[in-house]
């Protein structure tokens, strides 16, 4: 990569974009994993991984344990885990009909991003956001990391999509998230340790 590649890569906004595992990524905790950027800065980056469900963890349940009263709409799907960092903490990605006053994120038009306790209210109600996920913890870089990984080439960057970002099937979401870039996983990963 040239210095000129470099520079690109730096001044590139990636919240609203999707970061996906190239095989030769090399840490185990981000394997074949697809990642909404939901920020982006000179500072830090913070992104919500789309494709690990946490072990056991159901959305109803998970709403039972937080005391919050569902009217039997919250749809019985897998938790995920958004990331290594604070793994207690909750968070929506939801489609832009909802929106807590000053806690919403705003990544796109169409996706925002809700940390409090409200969004996970209007998921139980009787007028859910009409697409939501949630994760618990988040993935985060500090200043220059993301960037030396994506010279590095440990990952790929993608155009969000939204049928891929709430698809309740987790486990097929990196093998779709290579087919947006053209990529056909199989054969990928057949190369790769071919160098």
């Amino acid at each position: 990569m040239t210095r000129n590649d470099d520079s690109q890569i730096a001044d590139r906004y990636l919240g609203g974009k999707l970061l996906i595992a190239s095989p030769s990524i090399g840490d185990p905790r981000f394997d074949r994993t697809v990642i909404l950027m939901c920020d982006h800065s000179e500072d830090h980056a913070m992104g919500i991984v789309l494709n690990k469900p946490a072990e056991g963890l159901r959305l109803p349940s998970l709403l039972e344990q937080l005391g919050i009263e569902s009217e039997d709409t919250a749809p019985d799907r897998a938790v995920l885990v958004g990331g290594p960092v604070e793994r207690d903490r909750g968070f929506v990605l939801h489609s832009a009909d909802f929106e807590s006053d000053e806690s919403t994120l705003a990544i796109s038009d169409t996706i925002g991003l809700t940390a409090t306790k409200d969004a996970l209210e209007a998921i139980a109600s009787l007028r859910p956001p009409r697409r939501s996920l949630l994760a618990l913890g988040y993935s985060g870089w500090g200043a220059g990391q993301l960037e030396e990984e994506l010279a590095s080439n440990a990952w790929f960057v993608a155009d969000a999509d939204e049928e891929l970002i709430f698809a309740e099937t987790v486990d097929t979401k990196w093998e779709r998230a290579m087919e947006l870039l053209g990529i056909d996983p199989e054969r990928l990963s057949s190369l790769s340790g071919n160098a």
